[in-house]
């Protein structure tokens, strides 16, 4: 007997729906996997041309990717911790910040010259609990408060705490846990209270309705905004108002380009506190507020792009999708690729990194499933942490 109406406009609406998720995710691996794609870049190529200038491939991916990686760790999070379920979720994101603060530890201390960010990343989950429950529109202005406000803290504090820093976290770190503390929390490449910015603006996005055209499109078109209007502050802070002329006496010189080339070429994770003028470059790891703005929209640029291709090129973008979907499995095997093996040839050893995680991940999300990493961190939480 033919089903009812009723029935069948249901069985197409789980279905509408269905693929909507799809679509959804699809998108969001794409966007991680173009930042894996670009991390690669920053750690594999030259950052500077034979003539001195700066790489293409360090001005496009540059503190990008690592700032993208965060803003999709918090749309991750949002999109993980749905439900009603809110103790079970935070316990579940704890247990998964220390798995992967512990892997962060063990992969810092390889020879890699890599600055590894696993460390970090198990502060940045531990300062999301508070927030997992807030709804898009606070979590945006606070995001908004801490790119406004704690650079400026950062830059009063950490004369403060001169001394204190450490390279990169491992296992021995933790017999100094005030300077590794500070590490993580302030003076580091990475430092989770500025990087507050990335993951509280991705917690926000993954609460919007992602699966809606529009919706992608707003997102890409905020992102483009942030981007332009960070660079172009930043651009009149230093230029017309006066900040290269300021700086020029620090840095040993009155020309302007000069000037310009030495305070705008990158930092490693903090401006000096030399001069307050240097809280307006937009350089890439100079966590600053135009730095925190410009790479929170060319993060929500990729991402809005990549939602809205995967609605009408989905098929295209599945080996990127499988990339980004491991992104764990496959960063933690690039640090170790680049603790055991060298190469003199670096756009060859890129081709072959990027290549084989591009044939090798698609077939491993076909024929297995999850990374194994992911796989094995999804394991520990249903064991340590089971629903009830």
């Amino acid at each position: 007997m033919p089903a009812p109406a009723a029935v069948r406009t249901a069985a197409r609406t789980r279905a509408g729906r269905t693929r909507a998720a799809r679509t959804r995710l699809a998108g969001v691996d794409a966007a991680r996997g173009l930042a894996v794609l670009g991390m690669v870049a920053v750690h594999v190529l030259p950052s500077e041309t034979d003539d001195g200038g700066t790489a293409l491939s360090e001005a496009i991916a540059g503190g990008r990717s690592s700032a993208a990686f965060a803003v999709l760790a918090g749309v991750g999070v949002a999109l993980a911790t749905r439900g009603d379920d809110r103790g079970l979720q935070r316990v579940r994101l704890a247990l998964r910040a220390l798995l992967i603060g512990a892997l962060g530890l063990q992969l810092g201390g390889l020879d890699s010259g890599v600055a590894v960010i696993l460390a970090y990343y198990a502060v940045f989950f531990l300062l999301l609990l508070p927030f997992l429950r807030w709804p898009a529109r606070r979590l945006a202005i606070t995001a908004v408060t801490v790119a406004l406000v704690v650079p400026q803290v950062s830059y009063l504090v950490r004369p403060h705490v001169e001394g204190l820093e450490l390279g990169n976290p491992t296992w021995s770190s933790l017999s100094e846990p005030v300077p590794l503390l500070v590490t993580l929390l302030l003076t580091g490449i990475y430092p989770a209270l500025p990087w507050l910015t990335y993951l509280l603006t991705g917690l926000a996005v993954g609460r919007l309705a992602l699966d809606r055209p529009g919706t992608a499109a707003r997102i890409a078109a905020c992102g483009a905004a942030l981007a332009v209007g960070a660079a172009a502050v930043s651009a009149l802070l230093l230029g017309p108002l006066g900040g290269y002329a300021a700086l020029g006496e620090l840095v040993g010189t009155a020309d302007v380009e000069e000037v310009a080339d030495v305070v705008g070429t990158g930092y490693f994770g903090n401006v000096p506190t030399d001069s307050a003028w240097l809280l307006a470059v937009d350089a890439h790891h100079s966590s600053t507020t135009p730095d925190l703005v410009g790479t929170t929209g060319t993060a929500l640029l990729a991402l809005g792009a990549c939602l809205l291709l995967a609605r009408v090129a989905g098929p295209l973008l599945v080996p990127l999708a499988a990339v980004g979907s491991m992104p764990l499995t496959l960063y933690s095997v690039h640090v170790w690729v680049l603790h055991a093996t060298d190469s003199d040839d670096p756009t060859r050893y890129y081709l072959v990194q990027v290549g084989t995680a591009l044939v090798v991940a698609p077939l491993w999300r076909r024929f297995v499933g999850r990374g194994p990493l992911e796989a094995a961190l999804a394991a520990v939480g249903r064991r340590v942490a089971p629903r009830t």
